[in-house]
This record gives structure tokens, sequence and C-alpha cells, in this order.
């Protein structure tokens, strides 16, 4: 989290651009005085992240991305678009075709020329790209790689956006706190693609409960259920490797399996809003859909937590089945929902709803992928320390705990996950042949 807290001057400024129903809700208007709530939090003890519609101007950051895919790409425009004054000086990536791709588009779409020189391919790209002279460096290869690229640039002192998740198995998790301290230390800033945290609705619920709006959390759901991701079918000439590394978003070892890819999101706002972390988890999952890969097509797990309460999680990417993506929390004085950004009490009355009016009237840019970049680039060129890497470490290795529940059919609790040895990275990266008999679909219990 930063170090810098939101005074109150700034939160006065913010309540008055956003106008009074944004902050309270319409139907706090004629209670407000006589609803009276506990905070669960000091506000000096959370972050609310300043959302200008652009960074301020300042000095040139130079920019090298690494992992020049569609989420680097993604990440590089996003950059752009929050922030005058940066300069895309050097990209590394496994494969030239999507390094060129992203290059030739960089060129005629921002007129940001990468030098031949500044240009890197292969394994150790993320070693040239960060050792080439930038301030900053954009981390978005598939996620396996993601602990050790950290590692390398906190080392080097450049400052890190981070896609999520930031690591696959428990190793690589441990990898990412022992960096992110260090990255806080040298009051490196980092910023992680957990966009939730910069997405006004939900900036917004997070404070109310931290306000105390609906009480003590008493449990939660949390869903991300849609239809079958993309894949890549094997073409002549690609190597094992070079076909996994494509087709990367289908690999347990490269991505983390889709509980944590992708719904890590979802299970990362419920610790983000309650401020705790499970204690142990029991799942089940399967395979039914999925085409190319070793890993499953749906999990629902079972998150319990040191007080006591529970938390559903429940994630699938299967065509033709009802989806349902977003998070439900229940306290002892109401509930909150992301479908209709609303806080309700106990008996179904709404207390707080997010003005959308208000902050479009307030604010132009509304997109959470554009506005985390806002919030990193404003950090560093006021010289205040930001570190999210080690909040998005947990929220990785919570999905990571239920992942490996699932395929084990065993409850598995936090204090063994940590300590885990689990390493999927191969033992050698190569462009060439594996083993691929190491990676078959997971099957729980012991059978008959």
């Amino acid at each position: 989290m930063s170090d810098k807290k939101i005074s109150r001057k700034e939160f006065l400024t913010y309540s008055a651009a956003l106008g009074v129903t944004g902050i309270l809700g319409t139907s706090l208007l004629s209670s407000c005085g006589r609803q009276k709530y506990t905070p669960l939090r000091d506000p000096a003890d959370y972050y609310i992240p300043e959302l200008p519609d652009k960074a301020v101007d300042g000095i040139e950051l130079k920019v090298g991305v690494v992992g020049c895919g569609g989420r680097g790409s993604g990440a590089v425009v996003d950059l752009l678009s929050a922030a005058n004054g940066i300069k895309v000086v050097a990209l590394g990536d496994t494969f030239s075709d999507r390094l060129e791709g992203l290059r030739k588009d960089l060129k005629e779409k921002y007129s940001q020329d990468v030098a031949t020189e500044n240009c890197f391919v292969g394994f150790d790209a993320y070693k040239k790209v960060i050792d080439s002279g930038i301030d900053l460096v954009i981390l978005t290869t598939p996620p396996a790689f993601r602990p050790e690229h950290f590692r390398y640039a906190t080392e080097k002192g450049v400052h890190a956006f981070l896609e999520k998740p930031v690591a696959v198995d428990p190793k690589g998790y441990r990898t990412v706190i022992a960096a992110a301290r260090q990255a806080k230390a040298k009051g490196l800033c980092v910023v992680t693609g957990t966009q939730r945290h910069h997405q006004r609705p939900y900036v917004e619920a997070f404070q109310k409960i931290q306000e105390g709006y609906i009480g003590e959390i008493t449990g939660g759901n949390v869903y991300w259920n849609q239809g079958m991701l993309w894949y890549r079918e094997r073409q002549q000439g690609w190597s094992d490797m070079e076909w996994m590394i494509r087709d990367w978003v289908n690999w347990k070892w490269l991505s983390g399996d889709h509980i944590v890819e992708q719904h890590v999101h979802n299970i990362d706002v419920f610790l983000w809003m309650s401020g705790m972390k499970p204690v142990k988890a029991t799942a089940f999952g399967g395979r039914h859909r999925r085409i190319t890969g070793d890993q499953y097509d749906q999990f629902s797990v079972d998150f319990e937590f040191e007080n006591g309460i529970h938390l559903h999680s429940m994630c699938r990417q299967i065509d033709g089945c009802s989806n349902n993506i977003g998070e439900y929390i229940q306290g002892t004085k109401g509930s909150w929902n992301s479908y209709s950004h609303e806080i309700k009490d106990l008996k179904g009355n709404v207390v707080w709803k997010f003005d959308e009016a208000a902050a479009n009237a307030a604010f132009k840019q509304h997109n959470p992928y554009v506005l985390e970049h806002v919030d990193l680039v404003n950090h560093i060129r006021k010289g205040e320390v930001i570190n999210e890497a080690e909040e998005c470490a947990v929220s990785t290795l919570a999905g990571i705990m239920g992942r490996e529940a699932a395929y084990s059919g065993g409850t598995l609790t936090w204090d063994e996950i940590t300590a885990s040895q689990l390493d999927y990275m191969p033992a050698e990266l190569v462009m060439g042949r594996m083993d691929m008999s190491k990676y078959t679909v997971p099957v729980p219990g012991t059978g008959k």
C-alpha cells in the first residue's frame, strides 16, 4: 500500500467535485443525521487513491515493455493515455513477431519509435530491457515469469507495473514478497494489474465499507463465470515450448490456471475490502470442455478465515453456461454488491449507491486500466512511494491455495501453502522439446 494517506483537504475537494450524492448516496440525504456507523478501520490505516483524469506533468519517464502481446500492448497504450512525457525506449519478448507488432503500432499510432538496438528477443530479453536505462518497466509476460522479472527490476532500481497475477506457485509468491519489501526499502513505486483498486465505484465502496456501512464482515461470494477463453492450435514448426508459450493461458505452469490468472480479481476484491486473508481452503474443480493445455475449466472453493467467516469462490470458463462476474459481501448491518454498486441495510433499503452521473460530471477518465497508471506516474513524479506488490501476492497465493486444494481434493492451510516447495517452472527454459508427459490434468483423491 502507499505510504501516502488522503488528507482531509483532498477528501473534501473530491467530495465537492463528485457532489454530495456521490459520497453519501441519494438515499442517505434524508436520514444521514440519524445514521451512525462504527468504522472498521481508522482512515490513516488504509489508502484511498487520487484519481484525476491524467497524471501530473513532470520528468520524462523512459519506459520498457517486457511481454509485447495483447496485455503488454494494452498496458503501454493505457500508460500513454494516463500521462504526458512518456517515452517507450525498449521492448522485449520471447517472440520477434509479437515484439514487432507492438513496435509497429507504437510508431504508426503513437509516434513512439523504438530503436532496433533496444529491441530484444529471447528468455533473457527482460534483463536487456531493464538494463537499457529505463525508469519504469511494464511486466506483462505470462505470469510464470513475473517473479524473476520483478526481482531483477527491483535489484536494478527500476519502478514497475506488474500485471496480475504475480506468481503461479508458492516459490514465485515468496520471490515477489521479498522483492516487494526490497522495492519499498529502495523507495520504488510498484502498481499491479488489480485495477479494481483504481475503479471509481469500487474505491468508493471500499471507503464506505471501512467507514462501517455494512458493519463487521460476516462472509461473501465472488464469481468469474464466463465462456471459454482463447486457445492456440499447434502449428507446423512449433516446438513444445513455443506452442505452450503461445497457448500460455491454457497451461497451469504458465498461467497458474484460470482461478489464479483471471479469478484473482474477484478474490482480491474480498481480501482488499475485508483486510483479511484466508487460513484454509477446501475445493473441487474439473475439466469438461477445455481443448488445449492441462488445466481445469471450473473451480468452487470454500475459503475460511481466522474469525470463522467463509467466502465462496466460484469460476468457470465453459461456453453455453450461465455467466456471472462480480462480488457480494455480507456484514452485520448490511451488504454490498458490485453489480449495482450499492449498499443495502438488513431490511433491503439502499443506504449508499455510487452516483455515476455525478462521477461523469466531475471526471472524463473512468477506465481503471488507465487510472492505475495515473496513480503510478503521480507517485513516481511526486517522489512518493506506492507498493501494491505484496497485497497482490497475497491475493495470488489465495488463488493458488484454492487451486491446489481442488487439484488434490484435500483441505490446505495458509501456512502449508506459504511453506510449500511447489515450483512449476521447468528446470531449463529452451525453445525446443519438453517432456510433455509431465503436463497432465490433475485428478483429486486416490481412487480405487
